[in-house]
């Protein structure tokens, strides 16, 4: 294996999995991957194993690319049979905890307001101390579950987790959440936990150069792989990227929900998703843009294209601090998401509360209330982002929706004097099932799923943030649009869509009330002064 110091390649990408699956919140926290397990990756391998060209014929549909469908050609279907076969036998706990739970809520909904406490005796065996009962105020009986105590039973499963490395040619990747990884799809297929420092040893070789043979043992790469793994590093430098040295906030557009602002002081950068590096006439910023030292990540949410563990991973040894939304502790449809960063390695994560406010170099972060988008479920750990810098102040507003208008009017005097809005406008987002469905006991009916959508705001919606908070630029961003967020978000909008109909009419109105307004895509730089 080399010795010699080496770069990593700007073209390498990693894919963190679970249990042979792309990882994503709900995929780490042992409170929900039992769930996900048994009621959604288990009954796609069972419905591939039965009727393998069933989903090979509705994946000829680009429309269906999204859906429950594993992408493996029907030649494979003993592999993935093998897999439903190990993960029955291996996750049988998994299986008896979704199990427990639907068991629990069942015996919760025998209560009639008396005293709880006679059924803590009746709780599953496999919840008992790791659950409390209580009522809310409505004498609705529920169960909080102690999500840092799973941490450290045996369903929080590190063996299970593990990474495939590989070198990407273009911005075209298969969608990833609905087809396991098999063995064969890659040579750099590692079985190391998401916390292991030899992950950050070698993305660190992006801008310092290293040992390759060294990471390679960090890593236990077997020596039948010794030779992909080579691939990965080249003696190439990669470019440096331009500090900011002027007075004022620079703010670089890298794609979707992912917005570096810098000053000379402070680097802040928002929903990590970049792009990677190779030959385009697509002009965009990727790694090799980013800062050596990243102060503060800021996340606005849970879901997978604004917290990616594929990038976050790689992020990690550049990351000062990180800033996450508090979760909601009696919901499993909300896990904590510091509890799920600090698990995988990530140091110094702290969470914010609504109108809390941190202070930073020549700043502030300050979080602000961030209301739908989350299929009427009881997720806290939501927050939009007011940063201010360096006299400027930007709010970084991900996809809210402005279902009460009025709360911004209550905002508007604490936000004061806003520089940008950047707001999403994913208008008509999937039903609640699409992300959701897997948290449920039971179906869900057709009617009700359709009408608790994960929708952001339509552009009467954002006029309404508009009237209240009225800043003097307008950014429309998060929509999923670059070529790089396919793999995960399989968005390609023509202008017939509603959410371009939608964000046209909503930059209109900024128009005719000259406030200048866009809907950045692919790269964009601001200065600030």
């Amino acid at each position: 294996m080399l010795d010699r110091p080496m770069y990593l390649k700007p073209d390498v990408a990693i894919e963190p999995l679970f249990n042979q699956w792309y990882v994503w919140w709900y995929l780490i926290s042992p409170a929900t991957a039992p769930l996900f397990v048994s009621r959604l990756h288990l009954k796609l391998m069972q419905s591939f194993v039965a009727n393998p060209d069933v989903h090979v014929a509705a994946l000829q549909n680009p429309a269906l690319m999204g859906g429950p469908f594993i992408n493996h050609p029907v030649s494979r279907v003993n592999e993935v049979k093998a897999l439903l076969d190990r993960t029955t036998r291996e996750q049988a706990d998994m299986l008896a905890y979704t199990k427990a739970v639907s068991d629990l809520e069942q015996l919760l909904a025998s209560s009639k307001g008396e005293s709880l406490e006679p059924l803590y005796a009746k709780v599953p065996d496999m919840l008992r101390g790791f659950v409390e009962l209580h009522y809310d105020l409505a004498h609705r009986a529920n169960a909080r579950i102690m999500e840092p105590l799973l941490y450290r039973s045996s369903l929080y499963k590190e063996s299970a987790q593990s990474i495939s490395l590989m070198r990407v040619a273009g911005d075209a990747r298969k969608y990833v959440f609905s087809t396991p990884r098999l063995e064969g799809d890659s040579p750099l297929w590692l079985q190391v936990p998401y916390r292991h420092e030899g992950i950050d040893a070698l993305f660190r070789m992006r801008h310092t150069p290293g040992s390759p043979g060294q990471v390679a043992e960090m890593l236990g790469v077997p020596s039948s792989a010794a030779e992909a793994f080579a691939d990965l590093f080249t003696e190439t430098a990669p470019r440096k990227p331009e500090p900011y040295t002027g007075s004022g906030v620079r703010v670089r557009y890298f794609g979707h929900a992912c917005v570096l602002m810098e000053t000379r002081e402070v680097s802040v950068l928002t929903d990590p998703v970049i792009s990677y590096e190779f030959p385009t006439d697509q002009r965009r910023f990727t790694h090799a843009d980013l800062p050596e030292k990243i102060d503060y990540v800021l996340i606005t949410h849970g879901h997978a294209d604004h917290l990616m563990m594929e990038t976050l991973l790689q992020l990690r040894h550049r990351i000062g601090t990180i800033v996450v939304p508090r979760s909601n502790a009696y919901s499993l449809a909300d896990p904590s998401l510091r509890l799920v960063l600090e698990k995988t390695g990530f140091k110094n994560v702290i969470e914010i509360d609504d109108l809390q406010e941190i202070q930073i170099p020549g700043g502030s972060l300050m979080g602000i209330p961030f209301i739908g988008e989350h299929s009427d479920l009881a997720v806290q750990a939501k927050t939009a982002h007011l940063v201010r810098l360096a006299g400027r102040s930007l709010l970084m507003a991900a996809d809210s929706n402005a279902l009460e208008p009025r709360m911004y009017q209550h905002l508007s005097e604490l936000v004061g004097p806003l520089d940008a809005l950047y707001l999403g406008m994913e208008c008509e987002g999937g039903p609640m099932s699409w992300m959701y469905g897997p948290l449920l006991s039971q179906p869900l009916p057709r009617k009700m799923d359709q009408s608790r959508r994960l929708n952001g705001s339509d552009s009467a919606r954002a006029t309404e943030i508009l009237n209240h908070l009225n800043p003097k630029e307008v950014f429309i961003y998060a929509m999923g649009q670059e070529p790089w967020l396919r793999h995960v978000m399989v968005l390609q909008y023509d202008e017939t869509a509603p959410q371009m109909i939608e964000s046209n009419k909503f930059i209109e109105v900024c128009k005719g009330r000259s406030i200048p307004a866009a809907r950045p895509f692919l790269s964009m730089e601001r200065i600030l002064e």
